[in-house]
């Protein structure tokens, strides 16, 4: 399959799956504390995060899902726009959705605490033990692990270069032009982001992040040289 893929498009789904391979090996408690990005408060954050998360993942069907979509939206795209330019797109989106994703959670700490950075003391008892403070500190800060967000900035880019490209749903399995397929999937997120449900582990903000960060991109690209390309 990789054998006729864009060079960045593949070279991409190799290193995504490299590092899904080498996270496996060094074990959650290792990687994730060091790769998946956390909020810029929070005492486990560091600078690479923000590059590294887009390049961990939180399972087996997590990092299939991206990857098929970022070979089958990423190859046309790239082919269109050429290696450099697609890869600054890509970059940019995953960076986007991290910037949105982390100030959605720094607004819930200022609604609630009144600063966008709490000390880490507020959220621990004094007697708790080092583990524990771990734990506890994991579960306020979160983290955000994937390239969905990227991805989606594929996607909205898709349904704005090829609006009328016919798409096939897997349920149910109807076509769909690429323009309301990217309508819908950014509304249903957007509904989710909104709802913020109890258990829901999807960093919805941050998929909604790429997406907005690669409109902006793609008009800034369009007022430039008059089109996308």
């Amino acid at each position: 399959m990789l054998q006729n893929t864009p060079q960045v498009v593949k070279n991409l789904i190799l290193i995504n799956v490299l590092m899904y391979v080498v996270a496996g090996l060094m074990g959650d408690a290792v990687a994730v504390p060091l790769l998946a990005g956390t909020y810029p408060g929070s005492p486990f954050f560091e600078p690479w995060q923000i590059v590294t998360h887009m390049f961990m993942h939180g399972d087996l069907s997590h990092i299939f899902f991206n990857m098929f979509a970022l070979y089958m939206f990423g190859s046309q795209l790239e082919r269109v726009w050429g290696p450099k330019r697609f890869l600054t797109y890509y970059v940019a989106c995953g960076l986007g959705a991290f910037a949105l994703h982390e100030l959605v959670v720094g607004l819930q700490f200022y609604s609630e605490l009144g600063t966008f950075f709490p000390a880490a003391e507020q959220f621990v008892r004094p007697s708790a033990s080092p583990l524990e403070r771990a734990r506890v500190l994991e579960m306020v800060y979160g983290r955000v692990v994937g390239a969905s967000g990227a991805v989606f900035g594929l996607l909205l880019a898709f349904g704005m270069l090829f609006p009328n490209t016919q798409l096939m749903l897997l349920f149910p399995p109807i076509p769909i032009r690429a323009k309301y397929f990217v309508m819908g999937y950014g509304a249903i997120e957007l509904m989710l982001a909104l709802q913020n449900s109890p258990g829901d582990n999807v960093a919805h903000f941050a998929h909604l992040g790429g997406m907005i960060f690669g409109y902006f991109l793609l008009k800034r690209w369009q007022q430039d040289r008059g089109h996308f390309y």
